[in-house]
């Protein structure tokens, strides 16, 4: 949920300015993680030298424009100052524990003095164990986060270790054996000049390399720690092992055990973030941390670390170089993000379908599934968990997928799925749909069916991702990089993707043959379809002009349009604080048909695909109750068309398909209406891009 960056320039010198610029915009390149506080930790002084520095905290309730203009506004930063060595961290918050404010923004600290801060995405699940200890042991705090026991937990573990030979990343192995939950850190000290740590279990992080030189590796080894006996807090051994004596300690000088510049000057700059956007305009070259990972940056070396070695596990990580642009995570004319990647969907679903599909052959090429497509051909059923607009991805092609395959196909909340502790079985086969891939309920999910033997199968947007590397095969949608809080283009790009699995697995049977060729004939056109819709956006706006007053709005269709009623619903949701319900048109005289009257704002999408005089029923019963339906239809539809108040015309397409152009309007509806009310399009209130907390 939160967003972390920091920058450690070794052997680089910097002015602050430039340091704290570079911090600045990392938070700006994350503030879709969270918006409602954020926060920096940098050097008072730049003597490396010294035993001790001295850190300045800056935290601001609100934006990280709040935050910038606060640093702007300080007199006593000497901003010409240079540092040849610094590390600054910096955090935007997402509140999950205390409200949005100065004390409970992040970086938290060990105590007055800041000789141990930590910026922290994730939810500790035991802090309130670990607080109550340390209150015991005579430690006050002054907020009301999980985060702030990591910092005093760590002080702790500083004033009782047993030598003074102990590292900084002992220190920090020894404190997140003790956390419990979620939790992506970096630690700062003024006990550790010019060193960084970090660790991740559950929430992302990674990290860039930046140097002149050629990288001395591409592959850093993991080094393991000595076996430890987990130190249980308030138990009578007040000084258990804390990792210290470590035989596996690195020689900075060691190359082969660590990352340094080839050439031996030492300079390089090293970046850690929550997500690849905050790297890309620095280097392409990162790490993707592995749960319980340790990194430690000391004299300007990079080591990797573990405390203990799980079976099958890598024993390296390696350095890998991003696909991404700069142009790609910039607005260009766009007033916001989310208006970019709508308009961005005719050439997000080429991406999708590109060196997939082939046109003239219809054929279907996913290369992720491609060592599995055995097993995935004789499982017993199909079992799809995702959350939000992941969750309508699924819905949207399930009744295609049950075609398609012929298999029993459930679409799950990931949420209840966990809840409901659902069984599964080892012929099994479960898809986890998240355009992050770090949704915290569906890696939770991920793990539970990996547990019981089924195969796992990841859809995500983000290479490098916690469910892209967990699960046993997967599709990478390839629409590019989302910054919008309400998604979008991924949605319609998880569409597609599905409906590729689906042509994949039927590709060999006769009787699908007539069809699998009209929906792959669909998906050529698509794009050019798409085009024509967003040709409305004119259209939309002058309808958001009548809606954006109401107080709510019902949205409804059936079959494979239903789910673009539950998408469209969300987006209003989402973006205009309205509230909207998406109803499935078959349930209309099952209680919602209560609703309707004159005043009531509906949204009918009729398409012509087997469900089409069913919707005609709904229609009438929605006139005849005084309703004035805005309609969704196609071009041409004269029989629908007569009883409508309002209706956009679109443009016909395989029935399968018709969900992707009829999303489309309800996205750039939400959008209007949000701006016409003076919403944050791009940050809701109380939301964030990528829930990693459960």
């Amino acid at each position: 949920m939160c967003g972390i960056f920091a920058y450690l320039n070794f052997c680089v010198p910097k002015k602050r300015k430039e340091i704290l610029d570079k911090l600045i915009k990392g938070l700006q390149r994350l503030e879709y993680r969270g918006y409602d506080s954020a926060g920096i930790g940098v050097d008072g002084g730049n003597d490396i030298e010294k035993s001790e520095q001295s850190t300045i905290l800056i935290k601001k309730r609100g934006k990280v424009i709040n935050l910038q203009e606060e640093i702007q506004g300080r007199e006593d930063l000497n901003f010409d100052l240079e540092f040849e060595t610094h590390l600054g961290i910096a955090h935007t918050r997402w509140a999950t524990h205390g409200v949005p404010n100065n004390v409970n923004s992040h970086p938290q600290r060990s105590d007055s003095a800041n000789e141990f801060i930590v910026v922290h995405n994730g939810i500790i699940t035991n802090y309130k164990d670990i607080k109550k200890f340390l209150v015991g042991k005579g430690f006050e705090f002054e907020s009301d986060t999980d985060t702030e026991v990591i910092a005093k937990l760590l002080k702790y573990m500083y004033d009782t270790r047993e030598n003074d030979g102990i590292s900084f990343r002992e220190l920090v192995e020894g404190t997140v054996q003790q956390l419990e939950g979620a939790f992506a850190v970096v630690f700062k000290s003024t006990k550790f000049p010019g060193q960084a740590v970090a660790s991740r279990r559950g929430s992302p992080l990674l990290i860039g390399i930046a140097s002149k030189s050629k990288l001395s590796t591409d592959h850093i080894p993991i080094l393991y720690s000595k076996e430890s006996n987990k130190k249980v807090l308030g138990a009578n051994k007040e000084k258990a092992n804390t990792l210290g004596n470590n035989k596996d300690a690195l020689n900075s000088a060691n190359s082969t055990s660590s990352f340094q510049p080839a050439n031996g000057d030492g300079q390089v700059e090293y970046f850690f973030a929550s997500d690849a956007s905050a790297i890309i305009e620095h280097t392409n070259r990162v790490i993707f941390m592995e749960d319980d990972d340790v990194a430690a940056v000391t004299d300007g070396c990079l080591s990797l670390h573990r405390i203990r070695r799980s079976v099958d596990e890598s024993s390296t990580r390696q350095v890998q170089t991003l696909q991404m642009e700069i142009q790609q995570i910039m607005r260009g004319n766009y007033s916001t993000f989310m208006q970019k990647e709508i308009f961005e969907q005719p050439e997000s679903v080429v991406n999708t379908m590109r060196g997939r599909i082939n046109f003239e052959a219809d054929t279907v090429h996913l290369g992720g599934l491609k060592q599995h497509i055995n097993e995935l051909k004789r499982c017993r059923r199909l079992i799809f968990i995702a959350c939000g607009t992941s969750y309508h991805s699924a819905m949207a092609t399930r009744q295609l997928l049950e075609e398609l395959t012929e298999l029993p196909v459930m679409v799950e909340l990931a949420s209840d799925f966990l809840d409901r502790k659902t069984p599964i079985f080892r012929d099994d086969v479960c898809f986890f749909i998240s355009q992050s891939g770090e949704t915290a309920d569906t890696l939770m999910a991920l793990r539970y069916c990996k547990g019981r033997g089924a195969l796992t199968v990841g859809i995500t947007n983000v290479v490098g991702s916690s469910i892209s590397r967990e699960t046993d095969c997967g599709v990478h949608i390839n629409a590019g990089p989302e910054i919008g809080v309400a998604s979008t283009k991924a949605y319609t790009s998880q569409f597609i993707a599905l409906v590729m699995f689906g042509l994949m697995m039927c590709e060999d049977r006769i009787s699908m043959q007539q069809r699998r060729k009209d929906i792959i004939q669909g998906l050529k056109e698509l794009p050019d379809k798409i085009k024509e819709v967003l040709k409305l956006d004119e259209e939309v706006h002058s309808l958001a002009q009548e809606l954006y007053q109401q107080k709510s709005v019902l949205i409804m269709g059936r079959g494979y349009n239903f789910a673009t009623c539950l998408e469209g619903a969300l987006k209003v949701k989402e973006l205009t604080y309205m509230h909207s319900e998406g109803i499935l048109a078959g349930e209309l005289k099952h209680g919602p048909l209560a609703l309707v009257d004159k005043a009531m704002p509906i949204i009918m999408i009729i398409m012509k695909d087997g469900t089409y005089t069913k919707c005609q029923n709904a229609l009438q019963q929605v006139v005849a109750r005084m309703g004035r339906p805005i309609l969704l239809c196609e071009k041409g539809d004269t029989m629908s068309q007569k009883d409508a108040h309002r209706v956009m015309e679109l443009p016909g397409i395989v029935d399968c398909l018709s969900g992707i152009l009829t999303v489309i309007p309800l996205q750039l509806l939400s959008f209007h209406i949000a701006v016409l009310k003076g919403c944050d399009v791009d940050c809701p209130r109380n939301l964030a891009k990528s829930v990693t907390v459960e």
